[in-house]
């Protein structure tokens, strides 16, 4: 099973120019008591989102790889379809500062993120982790 059906992605809305929009469907397993999404869910769906934006300016030789992730819920994420906003605020040669929002379909915000971004090579961050695997 790969990530991003464990997360439910349906699909990338958009993406380009630094911004990113993926569609998930928040499923019932994915809730704890009262039918609240767990909040793991909510961080990996924005954390994902500002990934993406900041890769649709780096492209595919850079993996962005999150140094610091800080998220605030506004509102309980219940199951049915959510969207994951994030979008570059800055970028510089080495680091990028994102911004995130989760939004219910009807477009009311249900929680925010921010995150501060290292830009790896791939290729190195691949050797990393077949150094690891061995």
């Amino acid at each position: 099973m790969d990530l991003h059906h464990t997360l439910g992605q349906v699909r990338v809305v958009e993406v380009g120019a630094g911004r990113a929009v993926i569609e998930y469907l928040a499923g019932a397993h994915m809730c704890h008591s009262g039918g609240v999404v767990q909040g793991g869910f909510v961080c990996g769906w924005i954390d994902a989102a500002m990934a993406h934006a900041v890769m649709s300016e780096t492209g595919a030789e850079v993996t962005p790889m999150s140094l610091e992730l800080k998220v605030s819920f506004f509102a309980p994420a219940g199951p049915g379809p959510v969207f994951a906003e994030g979008w570059i605020e800055r970028r510089g040669r080495s680091t990028a500062f994102v911004e995130g929002v989760l939004k219910t379909a009807a477009g009311a915000v249900l929680a925010k993120g921010s995150s501060t971004i290292r830009l790896m090579p791939r290729a190195q961050v691949e050797a990393r982790a077949r150094q690891q695997a061995e």
